[in-house]
């Protein structure tokens, strides 16, 4: 079950939204043959990627802002690519275009470091936008609470799409993320779970300000947790259903 898209238009371009993926997809396809060299893609994350040990030392502080945009493979940066193409935009739209940019960089490496935190002694390098996307999730909860996001539902032969409020989804996409942490030993890798909750608790509280300055609970009164716009609508699609 993932997110495909939501109902939430932004009201105005989001350029930082379409930069940020452009640098991950340029960076990623920057390096990609690297990864038919076991050495020469060891050596590269080694240099760029979080090394939770190297940081306890006080050294490579650099890489909390590096390891942001690289990605392990084509389905990590597509599924992360994904939501912040989802989330992304509306956040933008809310904060503007240069405080979003600085909030996405501050959570990126506010997830990093609880990354390091959860596993300081690992070697294992970390890479991913994966931590700072998680913030933007966490503001667009706070933001938009009962906008509605259409889940891709696939249950081997029952496949669906239907949309829920964001709250629900982010709801259990965070509650997976803080049992996954629980359930792991972050010093062996793997994914970072810590990372993600992390990323997301830090997106909610750096934009509590903003929404306080909106109005806080009377926004929440005001536009019922929803877009302060009408929803996208999206045509059913034109294939017959066919009963059993």
């Amino acid at each position: 079950m993932f997110p495909i898209r939501d109902h939430n238009p932004s009201g105005r371009t989001p350029y930082v939204t379409y930069m940020l993926l452009a640098a991950n997809i340029g960076m990623f396809v920057s390096y990609v043959g690297l990864f038919d060299d076991a050495r020469a893609i060891n050596a590269f994350f080694n240099a760029y990627a979080i090394l939770p040990a190297r940081i306890s030392t006080g050294d490579g502080f650099q890489t909390l802002v590096t390891s942001m945009f690289l990605h392990g493979g084509w389905m990590h940066l597509i599924g992360n690519m994904l939501f912040l193409w989802i989330f992304g935009d509306n956040v933008e739209d809310e904060m503007g275009h240069l405080p979003f940019l600085g909030f996405y960089l501050v959570t990126g490496i506010a997830a990093g470091l609880i990354h390091v935190v959860s596993a300081p002694y690992s070697l294992v390098p970390t890479v991913g936008a994966s931590g700072a996307i998680a913030g933007v999730m966490g503001a667009y909860l706070l933001l938009f609470p009962r906008a509605r996001v259409d889940i891709f539902l696939f249950l081997v032969v029952y496949v669906k799409i239907f949309p829920i409020p964001a709250w629900i989804m982010l709801a259990v996409w965070f509650g997976m993320q803080f049992m996954g942490g629980l359930g792991s030993d972050p010093q062996a890798g793997g994914v970072a779970y810590w990372a993600h909750a992390g990323g997301f608790i830090a997106g909610l509280i750096l934009t509590a300000p903003l929404w306080l300055r909106l109005g806080g609970p009377t926004f929440w009164d005001r536009t019922h947790g929803r877009p302060p716009h009408p929803e996208a609508v999206y045509a059913r699609s034109s294939i017959p259903k066919v009963r059993r």
